[in-house]
């Protein structure tokens, strides 16, 4: 019976992902129901294959144990770098700056190495041809797609950059939608480290559903997109799926190039993570000051008692929210569609709050809330923690519509325009394709 009760909410959540996408569709008419279709088959097929069939789920697992090892590798090259202060394991500060950080920087490197020995390739090449044979997309769009789960928004592009100016709008969106649904190899290995604190069971654990949640968030990507801009060109779906891209003229020269550019993003990351965290406690203040303010100017005038708002929502809480804070008012925003995912009742709120957190500023913040209410005692329920896990698992958010409109905009001039139109909608998809795969983890878990 639970099991029912589970399939039926998630399967309304599906239905209103779909229909919000059908909404802000440029031709409703032109959707192709039948690739929708399809695509939510790959998707169920391809989580049940990874999560419930013995060798494929040995398979991820032993993929998922090579993502823990990296963070063993890392760890020994920050011992090495920080000496004593990489052994305190208690601290925050510890996972983050001398675990995470350090993990971006290495795995970029490896993916350079891999990319340079074209074993990347290879399994770009792989998932692109599933794509392709199943859904029916063009040779450039497919590897775009397939692309962005293994690679950065803005690195993807240039595995098709011979082809992006002649693309067409609907599989500028595509590549767009799919840059925001997915996330890079380096945060990827990053975001195992964080949500694992050191507990290498852990580590493992979230290492599976992470690479799970990228590789079946490429074909809900595509739904989105063909949905909300279905395409409107004759497309020749056989053309030569052939990869580009700068991968250097050595081994020595992979390497520099991708520690290069993991500092970078470490550096990026990091520096996003702290002034967003501020801006989360100065916003969470001023709402409280101004709560109290007005309970207070209330309570002059003989109209409420000083105090009540925050109090009530602290007691109707059981304590998990201070009072009527920022972060509170994302969680009631997004706690209605934390419910259609499958979040049990009691946790509605607090993944509301991530969900939020995650679209408007980036899911890294999110991940360390989601790290620091585990820590600080929250009592999730497991299936909460997996749909945020999955739901979390993109780079959906404002800042990435200029990430993207800048970094392809950059090896495809002529699609500025294109860009630029497609910012919210590309916004709109991935945020759509992170929720379908959580709706669906949510029913199978």
């Amino acid at each position: 019976m639970e099991f029912i009760i589970s399939l039926l909410r998630g399967a309304l959540g599906i239905a209103f992902l779909i229909g919000v996408c059908y909404f802000f569709s440029a031709d409703r008419k032109a959707v192709n129901w039948r690739m929708v279709g399809t695509g939510l088959l790959l998707q169920i097929v391809l989580a049940l294959a990874i999560l419930k069939v013995p060798l494929v789920n040995g398979l991820f697992d032993y993929i998922a144990s090579f993502f823990r090892g990296v963070l063993d590798f890392t760890e020994a090259g920050a011992a090495f770098m920080f000496g004593g202060i990489v052994t305190d394991m208690d601290t925050f500060g510890y996972i983050f700056a001398f675990q995470v950080l350090p993990t971006i920087i290495f795995f970029s490197a490896l993916s350079a190495i891999l990319y340079y020995l074209g074993i990347l390739q290879y399994i770009i090449y792989g998932v692109a041809w599933v794509m392709k044979k199943t859904m029916r997309l063009s040779g450039p769009e497919s590897l775009a797609a397939a692309a962005n789960v293994f690679i950065g928004q803005t690195e993807a592009p240039l595995v098709v950059k011979p082809y992006l100016e002649n693309f067409s709008k609907s599989e500028i969106l595509c590549l767009m939608t799919g840059g925001m649904a997915t996330i890079a190899g380096g945060v990827f290995a990053a975001y195992v480290g964080f949500l694992g604190a050191g507990d290498p069971e852990q580590e493992l654990y979230f290492a599976k559903h992470l690479l799970t949640a990228s590789i079946i968030s490429a074909p809900a990507a595509i739904i989105a997109a063909k949905i909300l801009y279905p395409e409107q060109e004759e497309k020749d779906i056989e053309e030569q799926m052939q990869m580009t891209g700068d991968v250097g003229s050595n081994v020595l020269d992979a390497i520099s190039t991708g520690t290069t550019d993991g500092l970078k993003l470490a550096i990026n990351v990091g520096a996003m993570l702290l002034v967003f965290t501020a801006l989360i406690y100065m916003l969470n203040v001023i709402f409280m000051g101004g709560t109290d303010f007005v309970n207070l100017i209330a309570a002059k005038l003989n109209l409420a008692e000083a105090g009540s708002w925050n109090e009530y929502i602290r007691s109707s809480t059981e304590n998990r929210f201070e009072g009527l804070t920022f972060t509170y008012l994302l969680g009631q925003l997004f706690a209605p569609i934390a419910w259609l995912l499958g979040t049990p009742s009691q946790d509605i709120t607090l993944i509301g709050q991530l969900l939020g957190q995650k679209t408007v500023i980036n899911e890294f913040v999110a991940y360390a809330e989601l790290n620091t209410m585990i820590k600080s005692g929250v009592e999730f329920q497991p299936k909460s923690i997996i749909i945020a896990t999955y739901a979390l698992c993109g780079f959906s958010n404002f800042a990435s519509i200029g990430i993207q409109i800048g970094g392809i905009g950059a090896i495809a001039p002529g699609q500025r325009k294109t860009l630029s139109e497609f910012g919210i909608k590309a916004l709109i998809g991935g945020t759509v394709a992170c929720f379908l795969t959580a709706a669906i983890a949510g029913i199978l878990y």
